[in-house]
């Protein structure tokens, strides 16, 4: 039989999670693997280094995936943070759900744990660049380090609530997961509601006024 000769990093990462469902176990070998599948052991290593590389690429797609449906949607681009960020959130279990037995396969072993989780390690760099790029309202203390704690901080908040949503996602029995629905509509909206600067700034620019006026007294 004739070689696959076009085989995409897709393909591979395809080829990758039917095996597991159909085995439930990895693969053993990366030629045995190739020879299943029918394609050149090289083609393997054009796209990846190891199995766990594959697995590491497999939540990156699932990212990319929400990402590319999102920006497809005019509605989307009009959005404030909050509705970009629960629309993002929505999506991308749409896309966890579409391939449920693989991630329940992967990660239910490990679901107390997650934050450790070396396999989700690129899915934590994009989705934290995709936090950082949502300009997400803080309050503005004119110190770069200060600064820089808050946007940390954030990512770091962003990723843990996150991992909480899949923890809560994968032991969901409700129909049409609508728990997990619920979940993510009240966390985010009560992350947002906490970082609401609007207040505060009231309260500072307040102070500032007062304090102004009682040094203009004096």
């Amino acid at each position: 039989m004739v070689k696959k000769k076009n085989i995409s990093k897709k393909d591979i990462i395809s080829f990758y999670m039917d095996y597991v469902l159909e085995h439930n176990h990895k693969p053993k070998t990366v030629h045995a693997f190739a020879k299943t599948n029918n394609f050149e052991e090289q083609k393997f290593y054009d796209h990846f280094s190891s199995f766990e590389a594959v697995e590491k690429e497999v939540f990156t797609a699932f990212y990319h995936n929400t990402i590319t449906a999102l920006e497809k949607s005019d509605d989307y681009q009009s959005f404030d943070a909050r509705n970009k960020l629960l629309s993002f959130y929505f999506t991308f279990f749409e896309n966890l759900t579409a391939n449920r037995s693989y991630v329940k396969y992967t990660l239910g072993h490990h679901k107390n744990s997650l934050k450790k989780l070396s396999l989700l390690k690129n899915l934590k760099d994009v989705f934290t660049v995709y936090i950082k790029h949502l300009d997400i309202d803080l309050i503005e203390i004119k110190q770069e380090q200060i600064d820089r704690i808050q946007q940390q901080g954030l990512k770091e908040t962003a990723w843990i609530q996150l991992l909480t949503t899949m923890k809560f996602w994968i032991d969901d029995t409700s129909s049409g997961f609508e728990k997990t629905d619920v979940f993510i509509e009240k966390s985010v909206n009560t992350s947002f509601d906490v970082l609401d600067v609007a207040p505060i700034r009231s309260i500072i620019d307040f102070g500032k006024f007062i304090f102004k006026e009682k040094f203009q007294m004096n």
